[in-house]
């Protein structure tokens, strides 16, 4: 049975700039600091003045690191995520320039066991910027929302 891949729901506004990849032997690697939520997104009223959700996770990496890569370490510090089919939506939190307050940027999205456009898309190239938050909502394979039904608004009334 073949599996079909996903596709990035993320339209990005100009073209992805190629980045060189990082000595990683030679670079200090920055502290990324990630907030893990099930089902969604924590709220950018959670990031105001000095204070963050409490799901935190410190991640040492570097600028060339792939969605992909931070997916895995995810998962080895959070074993519920680790089930194949498992959603990671990743949004950037940043500080909005214009208000005391923080923005958030969806910038791409994961599955466990299946390869994605968004896989490769590394920091640098979303223009993560050293201080910015990294968001993670979690969607295991069991919490996908149900499809969408119509109303039948004459099924009552059926002769049959």
């Amino acid at each position: 049975m073949k599996m079909a891949g996903l596709e990035s729901m993320v339209h990005p506004t100009t073209t992805i700039e190629e980045v060189k990849p990082v000595d990683r032997e030679k670079t200090c690697p920055l502290l990324l600091r990630v907030f893990c939520s099930t089902g969604r997104h924590n709220s950018p009223g959670d990031y105001v003045r000095g204070s963050v959700p409490q799901n935190e996770l410190q991640i040492y990496t570097w600028m060339d690191a792939t969605l992909r890569e931070l997916t895995s370490l995810v998962k080895e510090v959070n074993p519920e995520t680790r089930r194949k089919g498992t959603y990671f939506d990743f949004a950037i939190v940043y500080p909005d320039t214009r208000s005391p307050t923080y923005r958030l940027r969806e910038i791409g999205v994961t599955c466990s066991g299946q390869r994605g456009g968004d896989d490769n898309k590394t920091l640098g190239q979303l223009k993560f910027q050293i201080g910015n938050y990294l968001d993670i909502s979690i969607t295991p394979p069991n919490r996908m929302p149900p499809p969408m039904r119509r109303p039948m608004p004459y099924a009552n009334n059926r002769p049959y």
